[in-house]
């Protein structure tokens, strides 16, 4: 071990979390409707498989641009060899026009602004990488998504600080929350830099209010330090209230050319929008020219490759395609998103009010068997083995109440999500029974044994007069 260095041997990469042992469990164990019925149901990996049929159907009526074709001649060879880090033009221009016709086109983004990652992994440590240094801190409001630990703390050496929301007002940012964070952070000798933000959010599925935004815009003006929103799930927006790009917040308050424009940084990604996690498109816009060209340098780490952003640029540029399929898209998602709550609802659970992403943000508080975190992961750990649905638990996300669960609905088939709904109810209703029969057992337990005769001849009295 010796011979190893300190990265490779440390335990800050949060592998151990629950949130990947439960995909370890479903590799190891996972279902298939023919081969086996009986695994796990994979409800912790947040995947869009739900509008695949459109993409397959472009490619088929393109065969151009899946074919490496210019013009009907091939261009494989072009693609194949060296690109340098800028990316190709024809692909950022369509990159920023889609992501424009996501936010309803309010918002414009110049291309020269935009650097290409391998995925928004990639986009979201590359940023911290340029804008702290190893012990300074970011501010990430609770509950958020586990793979933080890992893609902003782990090679950067940066510091989370948690922002404290609760269940008392839908898991909102509040001022106070944001202060007392920023306190903390000071009473553990942390520089703050920064503050990240998902919206919509993952986990809880729900966009950021405009008095959100609005307050975030305002703290870190007065703070003087970063904002990161990372915005890609914001074609997943299936119902109102709409999403708000924090640009046209910045927009609205005509902060374009001041400090605060340039300390706005967006993290966006085709992984959601497009279901297209495996071609590692990720992207970071800045108005801030020196971290775009520190970000464009360390991006040589984490390339596009050529030959995904030909096929995409075409892909992207197709008006009629992109239209199509943003609305379509997002219909398929509120269905869905219908069905799973209807599902949750019919074994007795409650959700969050959600109107976007690829989940549901789940109320399992009244099946545990204690308000602890203990608790929550005894009954993960049942849902896992027994019911065989790999969710994830609150604790994952370091959501501060035990009982919440985040749950995905987009990554499997309809059938499949039926499936696992009856296997929770199933659960669950055999959960009640136990728990009211255990009450009833204690009940008896601490009665006199005249109690019991009196109940027995009271019993026999009405069954006699039916």
């Amino acid at each position: 071990m010796k011979l190893l260095s300190r990265k490779a041997t440390c335990n800050s990469h949060g592998q151990n979390s629950s949130y990947f042992l439960g995909w370890l469990e479903y590799e190891n164990n996972p279902y298939d409707e023919v081969k086996n019925p009986k695994g796990i149901i994979q409800m912790g990996l947040a995947e869009n498989q739900l509008s695949f049929d459109l993409l397959e159907s472009w490619l088929a009526k393109n065969p151009d641009a899946a074919g490496f074709k210019k013009d009907g001649q091939s261009i494989f060879r072009e693609l194949a060899l060296f690109q340098d880090y800028h990316g190709l033009p024809a692909f950022k221009q369509a990159l920023v026009d889609f992501m424009s016709e996501i936010r309803g086109n309010k918002v414009t983004f110049d291309p020269s602004n935009l650097v290409l990652t391998a995925g928004a992994t990639s986009a979201n440590e590359t940023l911290v990488f340029c804008l702290a240094e190893p012990g300074e801190a970011f501010l990430l409001p609770t509950p958020y998504y586990p793979g933080f630990d890992r893609d902003l703390k782990w090679r950067t050496g940066v510091e989370i600080v948690p922002i404290q929301c609760t269940s008392s007002n839908g898991f909102q940012i509040t001022e106070t929350a944001l202060e007392e964070a920023y306190q903390l952070a000071q009473k553990r000798n942390l520089k703050v830099k920064g503050v990240l933000v998902t919206n919509p959010s993952n986990p809880l599925g729900t966009t950021m209010s405009h008095t959100e935004l609005n307050l975030l815009v305002n703290f870190i003006s007065a703070k003087n330090i970063h904002l990161i929103s990372d915005e890609i799930y914001s074609g997943t927006v299936f119902s109102s209230p709409g999403f708000i790009s924090i640009m046209e917040i910045l927009k609205e308050r005509s902060f374009e050319d001041t400090e605060v424009w340039n300390r706005v940084h967006i993290v966006y990604s085709l992984s959601k929008d497009l279901g297209l996690p495996g071609f590692r498109v990720g992207a970071i816009y800045s108005n801030d020219d020196m971290v775009v060209a520190a970000a464009t340098k360390m991006s040589s780490f984490g390339l596009v490759s050529s030959q995904t952003q030909y096929l995409l640029s075409a892909m992207l540029s197709d008006k009629k395609f992109t239209k199509n399929y943003i609305s379509e898209n997002q219909k398929r998602l509120k269905q869905r998103h219908k069905k799973l709550v209807s599902g949750l609802e019919k074994a007795g659970i409650s959700c969050l009010k959600s109107n976007a992403g690829l989940f549901c943000w789940v109320d399992m508080r009244h099946l545990l068997s204690s308000n602890t975190f203990e608790a929550e992961i005894e009954l993960w750990k049942k849902i896992v083995y027994d019911v065989k649905l790999n969710i994830s638990p609150g604790s994952s996300c370091h959501c501060t109440e035990p009982g919440w669960f985040r749950v995905c609905f987009a990554n499997m088939s309809e059938e499949t999500l039926k499936l696992s709904m009856q296997r929770l109810k199933a659960f669950v209703d055999s959960t009640t029974k136990t728990n009211h029969q255990s009450i009833e057992n204690s009940r008896r337990k601490s009665l006199p044994k005249w109690v019991f005769r009196l109940s027995f001849d009271d019993r026999e009295t009405v069954h006699g007069e039916r």
